[in-house]
């Protein structure tokens, strides 16, 4: 059974809205950015987000555990499907970039608001993330079997490292890459590092 249309555009509005908030928490910080802001930046009043969420930190809260679930689906999905480790750590490397490159502005929100997210969303989001390293520390012991669980978990966040904050910082170039290119570049450079 589909949606109704009204439920479609309350659906739309709500992706926008998040969409939008996290554009304006990357620019401006969490707290630089009002209710007003946001209502702004999707054509709706302040007061008309109270429909879709309680209060600013709900919404924060709606991105970054939303993100965080999307990255453990997307990395179980992939591990999910039949291949060697080398294979499974490629299609890895490949879905964590096409999210870094696609989210950069959720990458910037995490790294900088993560502290404003109430208790209970930080915690889901801190549970959802050490599953989904959990997900690239099995894989990488594949292939490393004599590696310690310390170095696999240091080459899973260091992999994040590399490609998380250059998805955003290369934006900056002058002429900017274009995203295949910087696509190609991060997974070959992942899957050095992580096979290294």
């Amino acid at each position: 059974m589909g949606l109704t249309e009204r439920e479609r555009a309350k659906a739309n509005r709500q992706a926008a809205l998040l969409r939008e908030a996290a554009r304006l928490f990357a620019d401006h910080g969490f707290n630089g950015v009002s209710l007003e802001d946001l209502g702004t930046a999707v054509g709706v009043s302040g007061p008309a987000i109270y429909r879709h969420f309680a209060n600013k930190q709900a919404v924060l809260g709606a991105i970054l555990t939303g993100v965080s679930r999307s990255l453990l689906d997307g990395g179980r999905a992939v591990l999910a499907e039949a291949g060697t480790a080398e294979v499974v750590l490629t299609r890895l490397v490949e879905f964590h970039v096409d999210f870094a490159l696609g989210g950069a502005d959720v990458i910037r929100v995490q790294d900088r608001d993560l502290e404003n997210l109430s208790d209970d969303d930080r915690h889901t989001v801190r549970r959802l993330q050490r599953e989904y390293v959990e997900i690239w520390v099995g894989v990488l012991a594949d292939i490393h079997p004599d590696a310690s669980e310390v170095d696999l978990r240091v080459r899973a966040h260091a992999a994040f490292g590399l490609v998380n904050s250059t998805s955003h910082s290369v934006r900056g170039l002058k002429p900017a890459p274009k995203d295949a290119d910087v696509r190609g570049i991060l997974t070959r450079m992942a899957l050095a590092a992580l096979q290294a």
